[in-house]
C-alpha cells in the first residue's frame, strides 16, 4: 500500500513544478503585452490613470504604459467633415434654412483636455451646436437678398464666429462652405417677381434712352439744315443774284435748238417765220 502511494505522488509532485515555472512565464508575457501599447497614425494617445487623466500627450508609436492601472485613449487628430443643415430668421424676419459642410480637426496639445471636459461625443455636444449657433447668430445681420449677394462675406463671418467656439475646446477649424440656403416658396416667387419687374423695367429705360437719343439726331439735324439756310440767307447779294440768273440763262441757250417756237402761251400767237 505505501508503496502505490509514492508512485502516484511522483507525478503530481513532476506536474507542481512545471506550472510552478511557466505560471511566471504566463504572467510576465502578460505584463508583457500590458506594458506595451502603440498609438495609431493620425491619432494621439491620452493617458487615464486610475480614472484621472495623465497632463502627458502620447504621439504616434509604440509606448510603454503601467499594466493594469494605465490605460490609453486614441483620439483622432486628423482633418474631420461635419455637416450641418439650420433654420433661422434673417433680419427682413424670413426663414431660412442654410446647408454647411465644416472641416476640422483636434489640437493635438490638448486632446487630453478635450476628453477631460468632453469626452468622445465632441460631435454632438460642441462641433454641431456651434454650427447651429454661429449660422443663427450671422444669418441674424443680413436680410435674405444680401445672404444671397453677400454670401462671401456671410461665409466669412460665419467661419470667425465659429472658430472662436470651437478654439475653446481645443479644436480648430479648417474650412467651412456653405452649400446652400433655402428659402419659403413664397420668397423665392416674390424673387422671381422682381426680377421680371427689374427686366422690364430695364428695357422701358432702353427704349427711352433711345428714343430720346433719335429725338436729339433729329433736332440736331434739323438744327444743322436751318443753320445752314440762315449762312445761305446771309450771304446773298445783288451780285450773287445776278450771277445766277446769268448761269440760268447760260444753261438755257446751251439747250436752245435754234428754232423758235411757233405758238407762246399767251393771247397772241407768233407768227411762223419758217420757210
Amino acid at each position: 500500500m505505501g508503496e502505490k502511494v509514492v508512485k502516484m505522488g511522483g507525478p503530481n509532485m513532476n506536474m507542481g513544478k512545471v506550472l510552478k515555472f511557466v505560471i511566471p512565464i504566463i504572467i510576465l508575457v502578460i505584463l508583457a503585452f500590458e506594458s506595451l501599447t502603440v498609438v495609431q497614425a493620425g491619432h494621439r494617445g491620452i493617458i487615464v490613470q486610475l480614472g484621472a487623466v495623465k497632463p502627458t500627450v502620447l504621439g504616434e508609436g509604440m509606448h510603454f504604459k503601467i499594466p493594469f492601472i494605465q490605460d490609453i485613449v486614441q483620439v483622432e487628430v486628423r482633418v474631420q467633415k461635419a455637416e450641418s443643415s439650420a433654420s433661422a430668421a434673417s433680419k427682413d424676419l424670413q426663414v431660412v434654412t442654410t446647408n454647411m459642410a465644416v472641416n476640422f480637426h483636434m489640437d493635438p496639445a490638448g486632446v487630453n483636455k478635450l476628453y477631460q471636459t468632453v469626452g468622445m461625443d465632441y460631435k454632438g455636444r460642441i462641433v454641431d451646436p456651434a454650427i447651429g449657433e454661429s449660422l443663427k447668430a450671422v444669418v441674424a445681420r443680413y436680410t435674405a437678398e444680401q445672404l444671397i449677394s453677400k454670401r462671401s462675406e456671410v461665409s466669412l463671418q460665419v467661419k470667425e464666429l465659429l472658430s472662436k467656439k470651437l478654439s475653446t475646446y481645443n479644436m480648430m477649424l479648417d474650412e467651412i462652405n456653405i452649400t446652400e440656403f433655402k428659402f419659403s416658396d413664397e420668397f423665392n416667387r416674390a424673387i422671381e417677381q422682381k426680377q421680371i419687374a427689374e427686366q422690364q423695367a430695364l428695357k422701358s429705360k432702353l427704349d427711352l434712352d433711345r428714343i430720346k437719343i433719335e429725338k436729339e439726331q433729329t433736332i440736331t439735324r434739323a438744327q444743322a439744315t436751318a443753320e445752314s439756310l440762315r449762312l445761305q440767307r446771309e450771304n446773298v447779294t445783288p451780285e450773287l443774284v445776278r450771277m445766277r440768273e446769268i448761269e440760268v440763262q447760260q444753261q438755257a441757250i446751251e439747250k436752245w435748238d435754234g428754232k423758235l417756237p411757233s405758238t407762246t402761251g399767251g393771247a397772241i400767237p407768233f407768227l411762223n417765220v419758217q420757210k
